[in-house]
């Protein structure tokens, strides 16, 4: 720590971007991961893949005619986080993806299959438009003027479950309740707001278990009893009285326990209502106005282990919810996710027919070549040479035999040979 300080005082008295390298290694250590959880590591990891290939889905069906080329999908490539070529990982999905070459040209459809589950997906979305009406207003009642930007909200309308037309679908569709408007003029600034309060919607989901069992609203936690330090730190916060996120905060002071208390409660809330009851800490970060969260996320949410996991997976900071998973696995599937596992059973059925083709096409590579003959066809060796030699009645005779030379050289060196 003393010379990060020193090499500071060095570099802001030498040069004028030294302040800018004490605010890149701020930033590299500020936000760091907990002790890792292999369960919900693993949960995040097989999430990511079907992130992946639901976005290239997405793509597809947007397309003309539904059939994208694979030049499209491939420039496309980086904003997905991927490397390599697009055929390559396409061809890996064979359930989902149909690609095809066409006046030598590649393009790639979807399988009857997946169509199939889109299909399903869209009337799934049908049925759950009154779900995701509740879910909006929830949003709205906990931010601070029941305003959000629209294009924030665009960072995390999936996480939510809302569709792409949900401005249409949901927020014109019930004028009642929300109304969009634009009061700077910017497109940028549009935004979405409450037009009447419902106060049986102001319940959080901790409030409505607590009602549920019987007992006064507080957080669990999800650690294990080992955690010694981890579970005296929870009960201290956990002692004192639960505030919904829903309240108006107006009355409570800025970094003290009650703010606190309210802030994670908020954060519980907003993970609650995801379909995968996770979240991006950097989008999440972006309603830091809307939702009074603090400058640091990050060191709040690493405060309170036993109600949040916070992971630096695939290099994107997450925080998830504890008490949603039972080891790899959610708890409480939401029917848009149900679907959605389907196209995620389909990916893997996909993949293990690719590996187990790659895995026969190896096995008859090594078949054929442990077949083969081991000297190569090009380049003779001398032995090979010599042995051709005698084939065709050299001088030499059989001197490179090992028996041959062994008499060879009794008979010139050894006197009494007759």
């Amino acid at each position: 720590m003393y010379t990060l300080r020193g090499s500071y005082r060095m570099v802001t008295g030498a040069y004028s971007k030294g302040p800018l390298i004490n605010i890149h290694f701020r930033r590299k250590f500020s936000l760091w991961s907990m002790k890792k959880d292999p369960d919900l590591e693993l949960a995040l990891s097989r999430n990511r893949r079907w992130i992946v290939n639901n976005q290239i889905k997405n793509i597809i069906i947007r397309y003309p005619d539904d059939a994208v080329p694979i030049d499209f999908l491939q420039k496309k490539f980086k904003s997905l986080d991927l490397q390599g070529k697009a055929l390559n990982w396409l061809k890996k999905y064979p359930c989902c993806f149909e690609v095809n070459c066409e006046n030598d040209k590649y393009f790639c459809r979807l399988t009857k299959r997946m169509m199939f589950l889109v299909e399903e997906e869209e009337s799934v979305k049908d049925m759950q438009e009154p779900v995701f009406v509740k879910r909006l207003a929830k949003l709205l009642m906990m931010s601070t003027n029941q305003r959000l930007n629209v294009s924030k909200l665009n960072e995390l309308k999936r996480n939510f479950g809302f569709p792409d037309d949900y401005l249409l679908r949901i927020a014109t569709k019930y004028p009642d309740m929300f109304r969009v408007v634009n009061y700077s003029g910017r497109r940028s600034s549009t935004e979405i707001e409450l037009t009447s309060w419902d106060p049986d919607l102001a319940v959080s989901a901790i409030e409505e278990l607590a009602k549920k069992e019987g007992r006064e609203p507080c957080f669990s936690c999800s650690l294990p009893s080992t955690w010694v330090k981890s579970w005296e730190k929870f009960r201290e916060f956990n002692f004192t009285p639960y505030i919904s996120p829903y309240w108006e905060p107006g009355g409570l002071v800025e970094e003290s326990m009650e703010m606190d208390k309210r802030t994670v409660g908020l954060l519980h809330e907003l993970l609650s209502l995801t379909l995968w009851k996770k979240a991006s800490i950097l989008k999440l970060g972006h309603f830091r106005r809307e939702f009074l969260l603090p400058q640091n996320l990050n060191v709040l949410l690493l405060k309170h282990p036993g109600i949040f996991y916070v992971s630096n997976k695939y290099q994107i900071y997450t925080v998830l919810l504890r008490e949603g998973y039972n080891g790899s696995e959610l708890i409480d599937k939401d029917p848009l996710v149900i679907v959605k596992d389907k196209f995620g059973e389909l990916m893997q059925e996909g993949l293990h027919e690719y590996n187990r083709r790659h895995y026969l096409l190896n096995l008859e590579k090594k078949r054929k070549k442990d077949l083969a003959p081991v000297r190569p066809a090009g380049r003779k060796r001398a032995s090979d040479e010599f042995s051709e030699q005698d084939d065709q009645g050299s001088n030499l005779g059989g001197i490179l035999d090992p028996e041959e030379r062994k008499r060879f050289y009794k008979a010139l060196f050894d006197d009494n040979t007759p």
